[in-house]
């Protein structure tokens, strides 16, 4: 006997949108909100499926069973595999297969061109960089070519150049300053673990937390660092040797030595100076006609443009061959009178996992983890805080998104990966994401020319900087440093918020008293007590009508601020000869913690014994199921403050008519 198909009901819920209107996906890949108009079938079991996932799509309460909990995670499992597996999740984790397919001859001129106009300009500087870590020159290059084929993969950006950076490496010979002289393993280490949290950040969506480090306190730990690296690299442009890096005692020992001075060396750093100065402003000067559409530029013109743009462009390199040239030449004539680099191992870096200790040098694993210590966390912090800042940057100048997870994956990722070629912990430089921006870049492909530079002078041009002056790498560093100090924010802040003032000067100062590392933890520790001030101490809106106090906070009423406010309020109540009774007004209360549902509890607690009474006003539904759960005794909720106020007035009242008999009868 057939069993009976049961009866198919057909239910049609309508909003007013239109019937025609055509419905777009939504960003998370759901229907938009403002349609929700859908058609829910019931009948056959596969029906039923149907309409239950359309429900679920489209924000619809649908009718159903009770899921046990192990098959919801179970389902939830499933459905978070399916979208990490998905092609959508791989273009997005893997950006270079978005624009690869339509990659043509045109952006490979352009990204050729860029790609080795910035390789020009960081080799010089990655030379100079490393001296400021206190590795040996070679190690500014191993870290500036990895970086750049990792984010050729998985950048947003087509303008970052990820590689050796000034404050990186400040604060490489900060926290991982070797005990023995030119030994990288302590850098090696912090590169590795550097890389870990900031992919760990990007993975867990953590990049929100450099949002708490506020612009004040980066402008003003920039500028420190600037000057620290500035005044450092004095020692070199003098010919001084032995000057500590403390920024105070070296400051004090350069001056004590001033009379030591090399001249030749002096001469030749500030003619260094001068020149990098007049060649960087060939890189900025506009022709009248560039912007011209109807204007023909004739090709030698053109041509003499180019030649003088490339020479502002590529003046580190131009700088540091010539001084390096003019050395060899002098010392060909056993003329020994400037201080040079010396010794540079060549060839590319051994390609292998970074060790965690060294024997040669007695350093354990646990001495290399203390030394480095704090510098795990800030190290990552301002890497992220450096990149993103100057992707976004260059995005909103050049009319693109990017991506800040994954540009923290990308940081990460190639972090990691650098420390497999004794690399030193890598960021995105504004100067030379500057040069690739001008140099007309247009995909992340430009990275490729730019590291394959630097592998050809790792194995070929490295013998050659024998003779590079150490006067002109040092001037190479002043100038590139000397652009990042802002003393104009000054002004600006001081029109604008006097707090954000004060916190940049105190992180300022003791950035360069204290040391580089701690400025930027006390400039962030008073940022958060600034931030945190309001919610211990709300402003409280204070009324008083008819023998009842009516308080309404500003902010939440979380633990910082439950004891204040429940001093406050037995204190106001309590301010007459006769106890006055009490209105919280909840308004702009949003959530409760523990501590408050008790500070609440303690405050009706302590009025009834000292004959306040307290009411709450205005509570949200969700708030009040919570003050309800807590089972609070003679603690009563009114939708408005009129309603409470009314309620107290009548109660009064009703008191006093009780108590009059009794005081007729005395």
């Amino acid at each position: 006997m057939a069993t009976p198909r049961s009866p198919v009901i057909e239910m049609k819920v309508v909003t007013a949108n239109p019937p025609d209107t055509e419905r777009e996906p939504a960003t998370n890949g759901g229907i938009n909100a403002e349609d929700t108009s859908v058609s829910i079938t019931r009948g056959g079991r596969e029906k039923g499926e149907k309409a239950e996932a359309a429900g679920v799509e489209e924000g619809i309460p649908v009718a159903k069973e009770e899921v046990p909990v192990g098959a919801r995670l179970r389902r939830r499992l499933k459905e978070s595999a399916r979208q990490c597996c998905s092609v959508r999740t791989l273009k997005r984790k893997l950006p270079i297969i978005q624009w690869l397919p339509s990659y043509r001859c045109r952006e490979f001129q352009c990204d050729l061109i860029a790609g080795l106009t910035v390789g020009l300009t960081v080799i010089p500087q990655g030379l100079a960089y490393a001296v400021i870590a206190g590795l040996p020159p070679q190690y500014g290059l191993y870290s500036a070519f990895m970086g750049c084929f990792v984010y050729m993969f998985m950048g947003t950006s087509k303008d970052i150049t990820l590689g050796p950076t000034a404050i990186m490496s400040l604060m490489v010979g900060t926290f991982a300053a070797s005990p023995v002289k030119d030994d990288p393993t302590l850098a090696i280490i912090l590169t590795l673990i550097c890389g870990l949290v900031q992919l760990l950040m990007g993975i867990l969506n953590l990049g929100f937390l450099v949002n708490y480090i506020s612009h004040p306190v980066i402008n003003s730990f920039t500028s420190a660092a600037a000057i620290t690296i500035g005044l450092g690299q004095v020692k070199n442009v003098l010919g001084l040797e032995d000057i500590p890096r403390e920024f105070l005692h070296m400051v004090y020992e350069t001056c004590a030595k001033i009379p030591e001075t090399k001249v030749w060396d002096l001469v030749m750093g500030l003619v260094s100076m001068v020149l990098l100065f007049i060649l960087k402003k060939l890189r900025a000067i506009k022709w009248k006609d560039e912007n011209q559409p109807n204007v023909k530029i004739s090709i030698p013109k053109m041509v003499f443009r180019k030649i003088i743009w490339l020479s502002g462009t590529a003046a580190n390199a131009i700088i540091v061959i010539s001084a390096a040239g003019i050395t060899a030449g002098l010392l060909s004539h056993d003329i020994d009178v400037i201080t040079i680099t010396g010794n540079i191992t060549s060839g590319l870096p051994p390609f292998g996992a970074p060790q965690f200790s060294n024997p040669a040098i007695n350093l354990t694993t646990s001495e290399a983890f203390s030394k480095i210590g704090a510098g795990f966390i800030i190290v990552p912090l301002l890497g992220l805080v450096e990149s993103i800042a100057i992707g976004k940057a260059f995005a909103r100048v050049n009319n693109y998104k990017i991506d800040a997870t994954q540009e923290l994956l990308a940081i990460g990722a190639a972090n990691i990966l650098s420390a497999f070629v004794h690399s030193y912990p890598i960021t995105g430089s504004f100067s030379r994401t500057a040069v690739n921006s001008q140099s007309g870049v247009k995909t992340p492909a430009g990275g490729l020319f730019t590291g394959a530079l630097i592998l050809l002078a790792l194995q070929v041009l490295v013998p050659y900087c024998y003779y590079i002056p150490k006067s002109a790498l040092a001037a190479v560093i002043i100038m590139a440093v000397i652009q990042m100090v802002d003393y104009k924010i000054l002004l600006v802040l001081w029109r604008t918020n006097k707090w954000d003032l004060f916190v940049h000067v105190i992180t300022f100062i003791c950035s360069l008293t204290v040391g580089i590392e701690y400025g930027i933890l006390i400039g962030i520790g008073i940022c958060l007590l600034l931030l945190l001030y309001p919610m211990a101490r709300p402003k409280l809106r204070v009324t008083n009508e008819k023998n009842v106090i009516v308080i309404q906070p500003d902010h939440g009423l979380f633990f910082p601020a439950i004891e204040y406010i429940e001093s406050k309020v037995l204190s106001l109540a309590l301010a007459e000869e006769k106890p006055k009774a009490v209105i919280l007004d909840m308004l702009h209360i949003s959530g409760l913690d523990f501590s408050s549902l008790h500070g609440i509890k303690a405050m009706v607690t302590e009025g009834d014994s000292k004959g306040i009474r307290l009411v709450l006003c205005q509570v949200r539904p969700d708030i009040a199921e919570e003050i309800e759960n807590e089972k609070i005794p003679d603690l009563k909720m009114y939708a408005t403050e009129a309603e409470a106020m009314e309620e107290l007035i009548l109660s009064a009242q009703s008191e006093c008519e009780e108590e009059e008999p009794f005081i007729s009868h005395l």
